[in-house]
């Protein structure tokens, strides 16, 4: 079971980690440059937020529009999945995170599902920390792979049409299980969440970084935590100044 957070930090992160072929090209360097940096980025930022309390960090990966990269980017994105998971796994594993995949995993090939397999079994029982990995994942998705399953259960007799709520829909996602993220940061200066966690995401705070995402580090991740504390969560609701004035 994962820890809970130290007070006044947000329990869920999500990062659309964004900006690696950005990074590479003001470099002059290949795109794959951006990505490999990517990923020294992304060790940092779960190092840093288990370290800080967080308990669990969902990360966009590869979403489901990815595939309409270059043949050879997508094909070396593989390379680097494949490679990262062979040798991040084990190290994150030994300091009790736990790893989880969600998206639609049919379309890898079957040596990543394999290897993906061989992880899931490896994680701690007693974890700190979850990551969730979205890979090949898109909020549309998502929602409709929910509906469908839903429409499967009710044509077999399992639930009835009014018996459908937010909490039998949210128990379909591929994040079932977890809880919904209280930040949602975006790096590489766009200002969009670009198809990411769309039905978890209803009351997520937002925070945009221009910071592209291979330069993103523990101080930034700080800087988003910071602007979060900041802000009251209302939930539809009015806030307590408001509150006081109407009294």
């Amino acid at each position: 079971m994962s820890a809970e957070p130290k007070s006044g930090l947000p329990a869920h992160i999500a990062i659309v980690m964004d900006g690696n072929g950005r990074w590479a090209e003001k470099r002059s360097r290949p795109r794959t440059m951006g990505h490999q940096a990517g990923l020294k980025a992304l060790r940092r930022v779960v190092e840093h937020c288990g370290r800080k309390g967080i308990s669990e960090l969902t990360v966009f990966a590869f979403s489901s529009e990815n595939w309409k990269r270059p043949e050879t980017e997508v094909s070396r994105l593989m390379e680097l999945f494949m490679r990262t998971l062979n040798k991040e796994a084990a190290e994150l594993h030994k300091n009790n995170i736990r790893i989880r995949f969600i998206g639609d995993l049919n379309r890898f090939q079957d040596n990543l599902r394999n290897r993906i397999d061989r992880v899931l079994a490896l994680n701690p029982s007693d974890y700190r920390m979850t990551l969730n990995v979205a890979a090949n994942y898109g909020g549309r998705w998502d929602i409709t792979h929910a509906a469908r399953l839903i429409a499967r259960d009710v044509h077999e007799g399992k639930i009835q049409p009014d018996e459908i709520n937010e909490t039998l829909f949210s128990a379909k996602l591929a994040t079932a299980g977890g809880s919904e993220p209280d930040l949602l940061i975006r790096t590489g200066g766009e200002m969009r969440i670009s198809n990411f966690l769309l039905w978890q995401a209803a009351y997520s705070e937002l925070y945009f970084s221009s910071v592209l995402w291979p330069d993103f580090d523990g101080e930034e991740i700080d800087r988003a935590i910071e602007a979060y504390s900041r802000r009251e969560r209302r939930y539809g609701a009015i806030s307590k100044t408001q509150k006081e004035k109407a009294s």
